[in-house]
């Protein structure tokens, strides 16, 4: 009897794991095809002339593929007086971008690693006050944040914007590396208080070298969050701030008489290209760094 019966090995097992697992390959390709369509229809339009946008399909393969639309909103091919295209604001969102995310993402984790190994008096009071803090909406704070601005006369400028979106990514840092530090062994840092280290010499030696996962998750949640803002930008951005965000806006929606598609749909890559590719570059530390922390011990 032990003979007649199927082992995990035999060949019907066998064709029923692969059946199974060419099925789930053939849903996550129409899954990918599904979502990547729009994509595909935004590079093929691009490099199509406006003839052939109106005459063809969506889907059609460009005939004669072209970049003179990629010029045009970059801004090297404008033959216009008034004609400028995403360049100057996509460099003014890089100067906005980087240093607003590396200095949020240190000051949260400064932060992170006090509310996590270094408790004081009324430290669960704060910690909530930041998490309330991630889901203040933004039309709350443009009135007090323009006054503060007017202030300290960093109305209409990068470095305004730069403080803004330290200021409201500060919360979201904090959390994410407190709850990541929680899993750091606190006998590991009493250790080194032991041995004499302070307050600097633990974070230095002990805790930053240990980050690289958790600043992986900030570097992408904070330089996706900000470069894609677009109402601090239109706000708060004077007319030579503009991120590249309200720039794409006011191209789309420039009347001219006649609407470029191809020129509008190559702007939107353009300024979609950088977290695109942040994400094809560093998408894997994301994931493995929200889950890093999601077990203490």
């Amino acid at each position: 009897m032990a003979a007649n019966q199927t082992s995990p090995t035999s060949p019907q097992f066998s064709t029923g794991l692969s059946l199974g697992r060419v099925l789930i390959y053939v849903l996550l390709i129409l899954c990918a095809l599904y979502y990547l369509a729009p994509l595909y229809v935004m590079l093929t339009t691009s490099v199509k002339s406006l003839d052939e946008i109106r005459s063809g399909n969506l889907l059609s393969i460009p005939l004669n593929p072209s970049t003179y639309a990629w010029s045009k909103a970059w801004g090297t091919a404008c033959t216009g007086v008034t004609c400028e295209g995403l360049a100057p604001y996509f460099w003014n969102s890089v100067k906005m971008a980087v240093p607003a995310v590396i200095i949020s993402s240190l000051i949260g984790s400064v932060n992170g690693y006090v509310l996590a190994h270094w408790k004081f008096r009324g430290s669960h009071i704060v910690f909530t006050a930041l998490m309330v803090g991630c889901f203040i909406p933004f039309q709350v704070v443009i009135l007090p944040m323009a006054r503060v601005l007017g202030m300290l006369n960093l109305a209409n400028t990068t470095s305004g914007l730069i403080l803004v979106h330290i200021i409201y990514g500060m919360a979201f840092t904090t959390l994410f590396f407190r709850n990541y530090y929680v899993s750091v062994p606190e006998e590991l840092v009493n250790a080194a208080r032991i041995d004499g280290a302070g307050f600097f010499m633990i974070y230095r030696r002990i805790i930053f070298p240990l980050s690289l996962p958790i600043f992986m998750v900030c570097f992408i949640w904070q330089f996706t969050q900000i470069w894609n803002d677009f109402l601090f930008g239109v706000v708060f951005g004077g007319s030579d701030a503009q991120p590249v965000t309200v720039a794409l806006n006011n191209l789309v929606n420039t009347s001219t008489g006649v609407t470029e598609y191809n020129v509008n749909m190559a702007s939107a890559i353009i300024a979609a290209l950088p977290t695109l590719g942040l994400y094809l570059v560093a998408g894997k530390y994301f994931v493995r760094g929200l889950t890093a922390g999601a077990v203490k011990g």
